[in-house]
Parts: structure tokens; C-alpha cells; sequence
């Protein structure tokens, strides 16, 4: 069973939180008490994170299937049929999937810094990981990849928070989530056919150079999708902007369940 924690709020409705490859839950710091006003809260750590089991405890191969398996028995061990997601970077790639393999679990989707499919020079970057990633130590190559995704100033906050975090992990774990970042384009493959009804809000900075014009291109036919882009902002646009972030997501939230509106305070 994965690390889970479900902070008691207000109603019977439940957010899940998702983060992304070497993040915790920690990275919803700004988000969890705003949320906790309207909702009940689940925060997960995915495997390898946290004290969630690490990938080479599972006797089977680490897939995006089995990560999808183990957030909905989380689901199952807190009895919540369905409940609204909110996912930052590969969070954002889990809910994606959810979407494909269990539509009916997902009430709505929130998806901060969104990667539908990886562009010519991040895949290049990515093909040099793969062919060094044996001979140097992981964390050179997350860093690398922080700098590289989140290289401004105003992005230094939330680059040293992934990198601190990811600290915590082990090398198989890393390397295990590593090698699936070729199958992200998968994740996205089926999400507009099987998942047209679900409401998604998409929130991306405009900064997040590698990833936001392939996934304003990619969601331009889904009927359901919502973007927004925020200025001044980069990949993890949940702690950059946090105020923003939460207000976009909690009255998207409130629109889509038809509930009436509220002022986020």
C-alpha cells in the first residue's frame, strides 16, 4: 500500500494530490490548508517517494499500470468511489492515465505543469540520461534536468524544492521512474475518447518552455479542457503561484460539480 494521508476538512467531497518524479507531497504545501476549507484532503506519495514501497519491492515490472493499480487501492482502502485530482508535472501524467484505464474514479481533473509529449530537444535530453544514467550519480542528472526545465530566477524556489526532495530518493527508484518517461506520449494517447466527459483544467506557466506549447497544441480538440497560463511563471506554477493556482483550481472545482459559488479565501 502506498503512504497516504487523508486530512479531514469540510463536506463529504475528496481531492486527491499527485506530485511529480522526485517530489513529495510536500510540494502542496501552499494548497493543503486553502483545500482543507472545501474538501477533504488525500495527499499520496507514489512509489520510491517518501515511505510509499520502493520500486524493486514490487516482483513484477515497474509500469505506469502499476502506478495507476496502487493510487486506485488507495481509493478503495478510504472508501471514495470518485474523487476530483490534482496533479503537478508527472502527477499530471498518472491522472492522465487514470483517466484512460478508470474514467470513472476521476469527478475532475486539475493538471499543473502538464507534459502530454516530450519535443525534439527535451527527448534528445532525455536520450542522453538514458546513456549516461549508469555512469554518474542520479542526482547530477535530476539537477540537470531541474536547471534545464526550471532556469530562471523567479523558478528557484520551486527548482530547489524538487531538488531537495528528490535528495531523499534512492537511485532505483529514480532510475525505475526514468525509464518510463518514454511512454508519456501513451498516457495522453486515448484521453480525449475516453475521458471527453471528464472536466479538466490544464494550469502551465508560460515559462515552462518544454512542455506548454505541446500541450496546448495536443488538448486543442477536447471539448471538456480548460487552460490557463500564467505568466511569469515556470513548470511547478503551484509554488510559484500559489494563490492563483488555488483559486483557478477551487473554482473550477465548484463549477463543475455544480455547487454555488464560493469566495476563495
Amino acid at each position: 500500500m502506498l503512504e497516504y494521508i487523508v486530512h479531514q476538512g469540510v463536506g463529504k467531497e475528496y481531492v486527491v494530490f499527485l506530485h511529480g518524479i522526485g517530489g513529495t507531497s510536500r510540494i502542496f504545501c501552499k494548497q493543503l490548508e486553502t483545500f482543507k476549507k472545501y474538501y477533504n484532503v488525500v495527499t499520496i506519495h507514489l512509489p520510491g517517494h517518501g515511505k510509499s514501497p520502493g520500486i524493486e519491492t514490487y516482483n513484477e515490472t515497474f509500469t505506469i499500470d502499476l502506478i495507476v493499480r496502487e493510487v486506485v487501492e488507495v481509493l478503495d482502502e478510504i472508501e471514495v468511489d470518485q474523487a476530483h485530482f490534482i496533479g503537478i508535472s508527472l502527477g499530471s501524467v498518472v491522472i492522465h492515465e487514470l483517466m484512460q484505464q478508470v474514467p470513472h474514479r476521476v469527478k475532475t481533473a486539475v493538471l499543473g505543469g502538464c507534459i502530454t509529449r516530450f519535443t525534439l530537444f527535451s527527448n534528445t535530453l532525455l536520450q542522453i540520461g538514458h546513456a549516461v544514467k549508469s555512469m554518474i550519480p542520479f542526482m547530477w542528472l535530476y539537477k540537470l534536468f531541474a536547471y534545464v526545465m526550471m532556469p530562471k530566477s523567479n523558478h528557484r524556489i520551486s527548482r530547489k524544492l524538487f531538488i531537495r526532495e528528490a535528495k531523499k530518493m534512492k537511485r532505483k527508484d529514480f532510475l525505475g521512474w526514468y525509464q518510463l518517461t518514454p511512454l508519456v506520449k501513451s498516457t495522453y494517447a486515448s484521453v480525449q475518447e475516453k475521458a471527453s466527459h471528464i472536466p479538466k483544467l490544464y494550469i502551465s506557466g508560460k515559462e515552462d518552455h518544454l512542455f506548454v506549447s505541446s500541450l496546448d497544441e495536443d488538448t486543442k480538440g477536447d471539448p471538456s479542457a480548460t487552460k490557463v497560463f500564467l505568466d511569469d511563471c515556470g513548470h511547478v506554477c503551484n509554488v510559484e503561484r500559489p494563490t492563483e493556482f488555488n483559486r483557478l483550481a477551487l473554482e473550477f472545482i465548484y463549477n463543475n460539480q455544480n455547487l454555488p459559488m464560493r469566495k476563495v479565501q
